[in-house]
């Protein structure tokens, strides 16, 4: 499969459709179509039940219950376009040797050939405390799946045994491979004003370990703030980044 990412952050999967293939996606993260691309919203599985539990999954992984399908009616080659809802980055993930595990909403689109499921966190520490949650998506198969997050990615492909700690929540995936714990900080001076909270993630390798330099999170954070306006009223959310940018709150 052909395909090409293009732009900075905020940045535009492009897909070349040839006879006989097809790709799903998330349902609303397409952008745009030729007109010889057929779009077609499923339930991923054979039997109704397993397309009904496949759907279940899917929203508990936070996904809509429905996938969009893409395939080529004519012609030799047709195109189609897919975006993540916030600014970040696009990683083309290739499963056929190894599963990932990516964090809610990751998944952007992916070929026929791989499947989409769920894992549960092995430990209650890393659910309650990662930044992840007990709930990750589970990508296995043959053939490349597409994943979104915030900012810009740094990706550390980790010896056996190597170890990293990571900021909670700023693990945008990983190789089946790799153990994922929490532990915490430290010292209780540095817990209470060292501004990173009380626990990082530890991951341990052999495997991938892709990380983001914006978690969604934080955006939605940043985004929340209240912003003052002229004459002592405030505004929130996107009205208060309208604001600092139209410069009212100087």
């Amino acid at each position: 499969m052909d395909y090409k990412i293009e732009g900075d952050n905020l940045q535009v999967l492009r897909i070349f459709l040839k006879p006989n293939e097809e790709v799903y996606a998330e349902a609303g993260k397409m952008v745009y179509k030729t007109n010889n691309v057929n779009m077609d919203t499923k339930m991923q599985g054979g039997s109704l039940g397993e397309k009904i539990w496949g759907a279940v999954k899917r929203k508990i992984a936070g996904e809509s219950l429905f996938t969009t399908h893409f395939t080529l009616t004519s012609g030799t080659q047709g195109e189609v376009g897919f975006a993540g809802d916030y600014p970040g980055r696009i990683q083309p993930i290739d499963v056929s040797k190894t599963a990932f595990l990516a964090q809610k909403d990751a998944f952007i689109a992916a070929e026929k050939s791989v499947s989409f499921t769920i894992a549960f966190q092995k430990k209650i520490g890393a659910g309650l405390f990662g930044g992840e949650g007990f709930i990750l998506e589970k990508f296995t198969g043959n053939g490349l799946v597409f994943i979104h997050a915030g900012g810009d990615f740094i990706t550390f492909d980790l010896q056996p045994g190597e170890t990293m700690q990571i900021d909670t929540g700023s693990v945008v995936g990983f190789e089946e491979t790799v153990s994922y714990d929490i532990e915490f900080v430290g010292g209780i001076k540095t817990a209470l004003f060292g501004g990173e909270g009380l626990f990082l993630t530890t991951v341990k390798g052999p495997g991938k370990v892709i990380l983001q330099s914006m978690t969604l999170s934080k955006l939605r954070r940043e985004l929340g703030l209240y912003a003052a306006k002229p004459g002592g009223g405030k505004s929130t959310g996107l009205g208060a980044v309208l604001d600092i940018l139209s410069g009212s709150n100087d």
